[in-house]
């Protein structure tokens, strides 16, 4: 069952025509990842199905219903969350503060399924968000965002700039997710984690969709990913 799809959506920061008729679908349970070139399109893409951004045209449906143009706060509400590349920790606050932020009631994932997953959060649960390093934060992210009680979780950039260990534990722990039931939408540079966790790929390309396939097809086609990401898996 598709969870999530979208349908030519058009979005535009001031003037300039970045998304040009976008589609992509989320299944159920599952692992899709968008990919691309810097300044393809990608964060603008889940930024736009968050609300952050409103499309000037096209659908945004989720579990059937059309979210374009709401407001980000009710989009995550509805259970459609973003982990910006960014992080947004608020690095003032303790780990645990930082957590219990996203926190709602109905969530199947509150404090201490979150300290399961990421015991490196339990351990630097009285530190403030500023003392943590990348990886931390990263989890601490993921984290805050599970508590919001995700249907469909969107992550940009998860392991950027991670150190390879780092990189790892991030990775079992998004596995750890998506067996939990949540989808989840994937932008990331290292094709090797996106093919390790991906069930199916979609490439932007200047704002348009130009290749979708599923996992096995994705690493036998060299010349997909020289001529659209210029590198090989």
């Amino acid at each position: 069952m598709t969870l999530l799809q979208v349908d030519a959506i058009h979005s535009y920061y001031g003037k300039s025509h970045i998304l040009q008729g976008v589609s992509l679908s989320v299944p159920q349970g599952s692992v899709v990842t968008l990919l691309g070139r810097n300044g393809a399109g990608k964060s603008t893409t889940l930024k736009t199905i968050a609300g952050v951004i409103a499309p000037r045209q096209g659908a945004v449906r989720y579990g059937g219903r059309d979210i374009a143009g709401l407001p980000a706060h009710k989009v995550a509400g509805l259970g459609v969350c973003l982990v910006p590349e960014h992080r947004g920790i608020f690095k003032l606050l303790t780990v645990e503060e930082n957590l219990r932020l996203g926190m709602r009631r109905d969530s199947p994932w509150q404090l201490d399924d979150i300290y399961r997953i990421f015991p490196r959060l339990k351990e630097r649960r009285r530190n403030g968000g500023g003392q943590l390093s990348g990886g931390e934060q990263q989890m601490l992210a993921i984290g805050r965002a599970l508590m919001n009680h995700p249907r469909v979780l969107m992550l940009d950039e998860p392991v950027e700039g991670l150190a390879p260990v780092i990189v790892e534990e991030i990775v079992a722990q998004i596995r750890l997710i998506k067996q939990a039931g949540v989808s989840i939408l994937l932008v990331e540079q290292n094709l090797e984690v996106c093919t390790q966790l991906a069930d199916r790929h979609f490439i932007i390309e200047q704002g348009v969709i130009v290749y979708e396939g599923g996992n096995e097809a994705f690493l036998a086609d060299e010349n997909v990913k020289d001529r659209y990401l210029g590198v090989g898996v």
